[in-house]
């Protein structure tokens, strides 16, 4: 699988919904991709900690240019800062990528899955 269509991205509230996905997405080999349902909006998450593996460097920067070109650029914050650029954090084993509403936090997970889900751009 190289791509998850957004209807069929996880969404969790609660720590034994995050372990329920997180444990089956181990006993299959797989990254995670879900989206967290939290106080202020929704969080992409993505996890390949489980599999003992990692994005390559180029893999990681072109993940955060899709991301930060596909985001509307905040008012009033710094320019430089890839956190604010990006929406959160993304590195080469996990990552968590803010999202106002479920919608935009799956369309944005189902993005991000191409990137995580190809085995070619591990190491």
């Amino acid at each position: 699988m190289k791509h998850l269509a957004p209807s069929n991205v996880p969404v969790y509230e609660t720590t034994d919904e995050q372990r329920a996905i997180w444990e089956r997405c181990a006993e299959r080999g797989q990254p995670v991709i879900a989206v967290r349902n939290a106080t202020r909006g929704h969080i992409v998450k993505y996890d390949l900690q489980h599999l003992d593996r990692q994005l390559s460097p180029s893999v990681v920067q072109q993940l955060r240019d899709r991301v930060r070109s596909r985001r509307p650029y905040p008012t009033g914050t710094d320019p430089i800062s890839e956190t604010e650029g990006v929406g959160g954090e993304a590195g080469p084993v996990s990552g968590e990528l803010h999202a106002p509403t479920e919608a935009a936090a799956r369309e944005l997970a189902s993005h991000i899955s191409q990137f995580v889900l190809d085995r070619d751009n591990w190491r």
